[in-house]
């Protein structure tokens, strides 16, 4: 293992805090007179199948405490995630069916060790321990904490004061979470800014149960590809680490250039020198901000899939967008019709292009959507099926249309 000053300049690397740093400097000495790595917690619910780029900030941090020496326990809410997140919530989350979330879950499992080392990695669903409570068990865990405290939390007081519904399975949430803190024995916990309150009361906890209270360690909550809001399937300001080589370099050319900097930092393993040179570059404009886009791209593409597919990302992506040329390879779609023509929404539904016949409505009013390199402003066109159609959704998203 590395010295703690050392060990220390690699934790502190895009984190917001370490409440309290004085502990965690106590635990990595014990840790190294010890030789005794220490156990670093962090959460996942598997509201969604997919990990995006946002969930990576804290893979990814896991990852550095991985790599120094130190064992990563992941903990797949399969039981918290039925009751749902409330942190930054105005309204209830709606409940997943227990089974859909282990279906998420599965993806959830594949899609860590794209970062983590498997061999080094301890994975646990916290049902192992809430499906063996009893009733005494759960009314003993409630009676650790007052509504007074629970009703401290922004979302929850926001809420009370609108006269917006809390149900009470929600105040349980934090106390599940914190709870899985004492039944790991947890001696640091990454989690967003958000999730504060709930690594808090795990610290609380833990004393409660006779156990040394872990470290809480803050990560930034990464924006969105608009920029404004935090990146989310929901809101489709996402991207996936699954998603195709294309797909991944599209979306970070079309991230704002303020982004640039965060997404380098939280993102990449880009070093301290080089992210200073950027920084310094974008805030200057000495060059064109789009050239770190392109490299930002690359980094990430060659992260989650080669270096030989980012550079055949870029190449579509000039070929496409700086000589406005067609990809070499553009999916054939046999749609299956008896009728000359089809309602435009439809087609769009029926392709798979939107999920729904409001996402299609939304695409046409914006002008997004071309067929045969003409733009589509009528939602209730009728599209002639003679021949082959092209279409092409947004900037990135090509489809050859072919009637059987």
């Amino acid at each position: 293992m590395l010295g703690v000053k050392k060990q220390l300049e690699l934790i502190k690397r895009g984190t917001i805090e370490i409440i309290p740093e004085e502990e965690l400097v106590r635990k990595l000495e014990s840790s190294l007179k010890q030789n005794k790595p220490l156990r670093i917690k962090m959460g996942f619910d598997p509201t969604a199948p997919d990990i995006h780029l946002g969930h990576t900030v804290g893979i990814r941090k896991l990852k550095q405490f991985q790599d120094l020496g130190h064992q990563v326990l992941l903990i797949i809410g399969d039981y918290t995630g039925m009751v749902g997140d409330p942190s930054g919530r105005s309204e209830t989350r709606p409940q997943l069916s227990y089974e859909k979330i282990r279906k998420n879950a599965e993806t959830y499992q594949k899609q860590f060790f794209k970062i983590l080392v498997k061999e080094k990695t301890e994975i646990h669903f916290n049902g192992e321990w809430f499906s063996r409570m009893s009733f005494q068990d759960i009314m003993g865990l409630a009676s650790k904490f007052t509504l007074a405290r629970i009703l401290e939390r922004d979302d929850f007081t926001e809420r009370f004061k609108n006269q917006n519904p809390i149900s009470l399975h929600e105040l349980f949430y934090p106390l599940m979470q914190a709870y899985d803190s004492v039944a790991i024995k947890a001696d640091l916990e990454v989690g967003a800014t958000e999730q504060k309150f709930n690594l808090l009361t795990a610290r609380q906890f833990q004393e409660q149960s006779g156990q040394e209270p872990q470290v809480i360690l803050t990560i930034p909550v990464l924006a969105g590809t608009d920029g404004l809001q935090r990146m989310s399937k929901s809101t489709g300001n996402y991207i996936g680490i699954d998603e195709s080589p294309g797909e991944i370099f599209g979306k970070i050319m079309s991230i704002p250039d303020e982004l640039i900097y965060p997404y380098y930092e939280l993102l990449t393993d880009i070093p301290e020198d080089e992210l200073l040179k950027i920084k310094k570059e974008l805030e200057t404009r000495e060059i064109n901000p789009m050239l770190w886009k392109k490299r930002l791209g690359k980094e990430l593409v060659t992260l989650y899939h080669s270096q030989k597919e980012a550079n055949n990302a870029q190449t579509e992506f000039d070929k496409i967008f700086s000589k406005k040329e067609l990809p070499e390879k553009i999916e054939l779609f046999h749609l299956k019709s008896d009728q000359p023509k089809i309602w435009v929404v439809k087609l769009l539904t029926e392709t798979g292009l939107c999920a729904s016949s409001s996402e299609a409505r939304r695409l046409i009013k914006q002008g997004g959507l071309y067929i045969d390199h003409q733009r589509i402003k009528d939602e209730n066109l009728q599209v002639d099926l003679k021949g082959e159609k092209l279409l092409k959704v947004g900037k990135r998203k090509f489809l050859k249309i072919v009637r059987d």
